[in-house]
Order: C-alpha cells, then structure tokens, then sequence
C-alpha cells in the first residue's frame, strides 16, 4: 500500500517573495500569514513578500518560514491532499506539527515566535556552525568529543554531509582536523548562532516554560521528532522533545531511513527550496519526491495524482 509523507524544510531555505502566489490565490492562505501576522504582533505577509533584511535574521526568519510552510500545507489540505505520516526538518519540525494538527495554528506561530528570538538571544557572539562533507558521523562525532571547548554534531542531514556546531574556536579546530581524517570539504555556514548545539540549552529552556501553557493534543498522523528519529503518536511527550530540540541533534537521515523502513513510498516536500529533496535523494536515490513551493507545483501534482 502506497504511504505519502509530507515533509517541511528549515531555516536558509527562506527567500523574499516565498508564498506570495498562494496568498494572491487563495483565501485560505491570506488567513494562514493574518493569523501569524496577530500570533506575533508582525506584519508577516510583508516581511515574506517585501524587500527585508529582517527576512534573513533567526528571531524573523523562523516566523515566515513556518508561515509560508502553514500556508501551503493548508491549502493543500483544502484540494484533498493526506499524508499518513510527516517530519520537518529544525524549525520545520513546527510545520510537521501543523500537519499533524498537535496544537491550535495560532499557539503554534506564537511558540515560533519565541523559539527565534530565544535561540537569536541565547548566544549572540562567539558561535560558528560547519558543514562537513564526506566523514561519517561516527569519525565526526568521535573528533568532536576529542576536541577542547564545544562542538558536536547538529545536524546529520544525509550520508556525506552533516553540520558541526558550537564554539568558534572549537569549530574551527574540529574542522581542522576533520579535513585531516579525510573530510572532502569543511563548509562554514553563514549563521546567527551555533544552533543546535549544547550553548542552546538556556534557550530550550526558556521555550520549555513558554510551553507549559499550552495545549496539545494527540496527533491526527504520527510525526518524527529531529531528537529521536521516532514516531510521536501522544500527546504527552511533545513540550519535551519540542524543548529538546533547540540544542540537540536534528537526526535527519535517520528520520527519512525510518519513514523509508516503514513503507513510506512518497515524499512531499512543503515551503521554500527544494533543500530536503536533495538529502532524500542521496539517502535514497529512487525516493519519489515532489516539492510544493509555487501554486504551479500543486497543480502538477493535482494532474498527477488525477491523471
């Protein structure tokens, strides 16, 4: 029996008019960005849609991100489209969150809201994050503990690239040796904090006493959580791992070669870039994978699921 999964990118996929052909469109996306623009005292359309330097900077970034991926997924879900299972990648596990309707819209662009600015604030100078082509994780891993100062892995993206993060220094001297091992490439990334790495932690904790006020409920569709590459299917774990997440590891490869393991046949890559595809395909090279970015792209796969 064929499974879809619907998947929802991260931060650096953004860009300046993302959405902005789903809003002129359909209403029901106009409700999705005015419901985030009152969820965060922003005016979100415009900072997706108009030229903003803010569009680029963590605490703003995280808010039309998580908007335009809402957007999308909800018109989609208008024109009949399901996903039995879903997963998002950093901030995207927040529109995994919206499909899998654990939590009211409005709470949740509240929570990313605050996440961005937490992690914007949480260490404003001082953090580097690298990408690392062509080790495995274990090499990496084992060459960061050895390492003096902070540095780990925060995200393990697909086989032959995973991103180091943490202290400058420390990264700059994991990387210097993981060239060493036979790195094929250290990258470093253009980034306004080492994200996803322990110097987080007073972050994940603020966003933990954000949470205890709001509700939530069991999800409609199991998602995977980045910290644990597993299934969520109650709602009593969900303030733990969300908290978690903002200084652990995004385990993405093993989130795909799970959802892989348990049938999951089609991906649907929601919101900016086609980022997520790529990793798929290097986990898997016959994964079936679309992107739904512009509304010319629903209605392809409208034709295809039709035809």
């Amino acid at each position: 029996m064929s499974r879809t999964a619907f998947i929802f990118p991260g931060q650096g996929s953004q860009y300046c008019g993302m959405g902005r052909d789903f809003y002129e469109k359909y209403e029901t996306a106009r409700e999705v960005y005015a419901l985030a623009g009152k969820a965060s005292g922003l005016d979100v359309a415009a900072l997706c849609f108009e030229e903003d330097e803010r569009l680029h900077i963590t605490e703003y970034t995280q808010i039309a991100m998580l908007a335009t991926e809402v957007a999308v997924l909800k018109v989609m879900e208008q024109e009949g489209f399901r996903a039995d299972c879903c997963a998002g990648l950093s901030l995207g596990e927040y529109g995994a969150l919206a499909a899998a309707r654990v939590m009211e819209l409005e709470d949740l662009f509240r929570l990313i809201r605050r996440r961005g600015i937490y992690m914007q604030e949480a260490y404003p100078v001082g953090g580097a994050m690298t990408a690392v082509m062509g080790l495995s994780a274990d090499t990496i891993r084992e060459i960061c503990c050895e390492t003096p100062g902070t540095v780990s892995i925060a995200n393990d993206n697909c086989p032959g690239q995973i991103v180091i993060s943490g202290e400058e220094k420390a990264v700059q001297a994991a990387a210097q040796k993981l060239q060493e091992a036979g790195a094929k490439r250290c990258i470093p990334l253009k980034v306004s904090g080492p994200f996803h790495s322990p110097l987080l932690a007073g972050a994940g904790e603020k966003l933990a006493a954000e949470l205890e006020g709001v509700a939530v409920q069991d999800p409609v569709i199991p998602y995977l959580c980045n910290v644990e590459a597993l299934p969520v299917t109650d709602c009593t774990r969900v303030k733990e791992l969300l908290a978690r997440q903002v200084s652990g590891t995004v385990r993405w490869r093993e989130t795909m070669e799970r959802m892989l393991a348990e049938g999951v046949d089609t991906f649907v890559e929601i919101g900016p870039g086609k980022t997520l595809a790529g990793f798929l395909r290097r986990i898997d090279r016959d994964a079936r994978v679309f992107n739904v970015e512009k509304t010319e792209d629903l209605e392809k796969l409208k034709t295809l699921c039709t035809g």
